[in-house]
């Protein structure tokens, strides 16, 4: 039980990686397997996921990231990107995987389908992208955790121009946004932040029970 709480104390946002230092192919896909696994709203993952090791696309990647090192010096960075909008192939592709998976009749899963088209599908294309992007968030935190477990450190970056990600990886032409970065790897000896106290409010000021 312990731990749960070591790993949250342990790990902080890297601001300095360590350049040599590379992620097993291994704990790489345990890292990515616990991000696929992750909650999201109707289980519908309206995101995808990149992993970035191209040296050349991060380079290409720093600039529009306030030139933050983190960007071409930890092992692999990974970029979330949320649907933009969807229509009724998300929905439909959702309930097909739920058919194959569990070996449910797809026609006994028309009505759930309805129902979350009655729910998402008429929304406003900009609803549509704050909902998607939400999602976006829950995975980031489970990879966040997992790769704590790991010990491997992460730093979560909001600190980017979107739409000149956009433009790099063409994500417009495949209506997601980057919404969100997370460069994973092992902190550098030489970042001072991982000496600091974890600042945080007390059980008092964030909770209230009811």
């Amino acid at each position: 039980m312990e731990s749960i709480l070591d790993n949250r104390t342990w790990r902080y946002a890297t601001k300095k990686f360590d350049d040599t230092k590379k992620i097993t192919d291994q704990d790489l896909d345990l890292l990515l397997e616990a991000t696929r696994l992750s909650a999201s709203s109707y289980g519908l993952q309206p995101y995808h996921v990149f992993v970035i090791t191209d040296s050349e696309i991060r380079e290409k990647l720093k600039p529009v990231s306030w030139g933050q090192s983190q960007i071409t010096d930890a092992s692999h960075l990974i970029v979330f990107a949320n649907a933009t909008d969807f229509g009724e192939e998300l929905l439909d592709g959702y309930v097909q995987n739920v058919s194959q998976t569990r070996n449910i009749p797809e026609e006994s899963l028309k009505g759930y389908g309805d129902f979350m088209k009655s729910k998402l599908l008429n929304l406003p294309a900009d609803v549509k992208n704050n909902w998607a992007m939400k999602q976006v968030y829950i995975a980031l935190g489970n990879a966040m955790q997992a790769a704590a477990e790991l010990k491997i450190d992460t730093c979560p970056m909001e600190g980017f121009e979107a739409e000149a990600y956009n433009e790099i990886l063409g994500l417009d032409e495949k209506d997601l946004n980057a919404s969100v970065v997370l460069a994973v790897g092992y902190r550098s000896e030489e970042d001072e932040t991982q000496h600091y106290a974890k600042v945080r409010k007390s059980k008092k000021e964030l909770f209230t029970h009811i």
